[in-house]
């Protein structure tokens, strides 16, 4: 194997490590500007995934699936981006942990043949690439496409995209419900598969109904522990190690099933043993809606947590610090004037391997606001999230905003409409520019492109752009033109019967560049 071959696979090794799985091809002379030698080029991702979770078990849900790709230079011209349903779906009533049982009793029931056959039927799903029914494909970079489906009925999906698709490309599905536990507006943005979550802010509480929904994209079973912690450390479980997703599946797991234990407040920790899985907390209350719960940025000494709506009625902090170590957080709130301290909330303490909740009451106050917490010097790693309430007593809305990742380049946020949509920027150390792009419509309208700068340590509820003649939703484009580091989230928001719906999702990067060894770099070393 020649040193080019060798550059280009750990270019390509490098990014699989970053999204789950991706991959670029040899760099375009002129594109990559291999007349420098040993520089990087920076090139569009050309392979990609994203899962998303099981949307409801509420007959009375309706969900939009969301798909869209920006418009990005230099990609290739032509691809494909398409969601298919995961190929099998567990009921969510049904005890994922006790897959390995069920089976061991099936073996017992229908003999040696009968595991033959579904083994057999196993292999034969791996190998057709394209896995199940699809329900969404791109026609066209710039442009978002929909899908709609009732009732309990949705399914998880599993998705790639490739060629000019891949770069930048997001999925969102947004549910509704009317009635019932986790009445609402649901909203959660597709993902990449990983292999380790962190989610604070879930609970097992009675008048809770949180799941933990796993989803595998691959070929091969992948096999997840999920760890509880609470107030005292961590909990006991007595099925949450060792739970089997079969490939190309989904697996929602009651968490209230995984321990005896009731608390209000619990972070959840997912540790994939072998294989990747797709991970998201669905959290259901019986008086305040509910909301999806996002994994929380990685533990770290340092957290901002963006876009909290200004007319929350309550705001309930949980925060977790891995290890044994101790922490007092400092608390700072980003408001359009600058970084504040909330009275009576300087600091907050952690302790090692316990859950704690702060309730943090009106934080805002009439203004977008994002959290800053800080850990002394960053020493100690920390995971977070916010929930939020609006609305007034009996008819309030809940939804959960987690620690999120700064953009570095671009994110993008699926399923606005001209009203009810607010996109929140925050730069929390330094000043900014952003362009923020309104994509073309789903059934019609022009883009439009709004620059915004936004100051040191502060939120601003950008007025973001429509496209002009808008029909059906579009997508929002947020990149970052200079300064930072940039956080966003956005908020869509109706009105049903008095009680406020809403959902808040934070904009992840959507990592659709990456960086190329010129390929007359002499990469070998990392071959040993």
């Amino acid at each position: 194997m020649n040193r080019t071959t060798l550059s280009l696979i750990a270019g390509a090794t490098a990014l699989a490590a970053v999204t789950g799985f991706a991959a670029v091809s040899a760099p375009d002379p002129e594109a990559a500007g291999q007349g420098t030698t040993g520089a990087a080029a920076t090139l569009p991702v050309e392979r990609t995934g994203l899962l998303c979770p099981r949307p409801s078990t509420s007959d009375l849900a309706e969900t939009t699936y969301t798909s869209f790709t920006p418009v990005t230079e230099g990609a290739d011209d032509k691809g494909t981006a398409v969601l298919r349903s995961a190929v099998r779906q567990s009921d969510p009533d049904e005890d994922a942990s006790g897959d390995e049982e069920s089976e061991k009793d099936g073996e017992d029931a229908s003999g040696d043949e009968e595991t033959e056959k579904d083994e057999k039927g196993d292999k034969d799903a791996a190998k057709d690439d394209k896995g199940g029914q699809p329900v969404l494909q791109l026609k066209e970079p710039g442009r978002p496409v929909t899908a709609e489906a009732d009732g309990a009925d949705a399914p998880a999906l599993v998705g790639t995209a490739d060629g000019r698709f891949a770069s930048g490309w997001t999925a969102q599905q947004t549910t509704e419900v009317t009635a019932g536990t986790g009445r609402g507006l649901q909203g959660v943005a597709c993902s990449a598969a990983d292999t380790q979550f962190w989610f604070p802010g879930a609970s097992t509480a009675d008048s809770r109904t949180d799941y933990i929904h796993l989803t595998n994209p691959d070929d091969s079973a992948a096999v997840v522990d999920i760890e509880l912690y609470g107030k005292d450390g961590e909990l006991e479980t007595t099925v949450g190690e060792g739970i089997t997703v079969k490939p190309r599946s989904a697996e929602p797991v009651l968490l209230s099933t995984l321990t005896a234990e009731k608390q209000t407040d619990v972070t959840v920790h997912v540790v994939v043993r072998s294989g990747r899985v797709g991970a998201a907390v669905q959290a259901l209350d019986d008086e305040t809606g509910g909301d999806w719960l996002p994994a929380s940025a990685d533990p770290s000494g340092r957290l901002v947590l963006p876009g909290i709506p200004k007319d929350a009625k309550a705001v309930r902090l949980v925060a977790f610090t891995p290890g044994d170590a101790d922490v007092d957080l400092k608390v700072r709130l980003a408001a359009p004037s600058g970084l504040i301290t909330p009275a009576g909330n300087e600091t907050l303490h952690l302790k090692g391997g316990m859950t704690a909740a702060f309730d943090l009451g009106e934080l805002t106050r009439g203004e977008a606001g994002s959290l800053v917490l800080t850990a002394p010097d960053g020493s100690v790693p920390v995971v977070a999230a916010v929930r939020v309430l609006r609305g007034e007593e009996g008819k309030q809305e809940s939804a959960f905003i987690p620690a999120a990742r700064p953009i570095e380049t671009r994110a993008t946020a699926l399923d606005n409409t001209a009203k009810g949509t607010t996109l929140s920027v925050t730069a929390p150390e330094g000043g900014a520019e952003i362009e923020v792009t309104a994509s073309a419509g789903t059934k019609g309208g022009t883009p439009q492109k709004k620059t915004y700068s936004i100051k040191p340590g502060t939120t601003q509820d950008v007025e973001a752009p429509v496209p002009g003649g808008l029909k059906g939703s579009y997508a929002l484009t947020v990149e970052t033109r200079s300064g930072g580091p940039v956080y966003a989230s956005r908020t869509l928001a109706s009105t049903e019967g008095g009680v406020p719906y809403f959902t808040v999702q934070p904009l992840p990067d959507d990592r659709g560049m990456v960086a190329v060894p010129d390929a007359s770099e002499d990469l070998s070393v990392l071959q040993r």
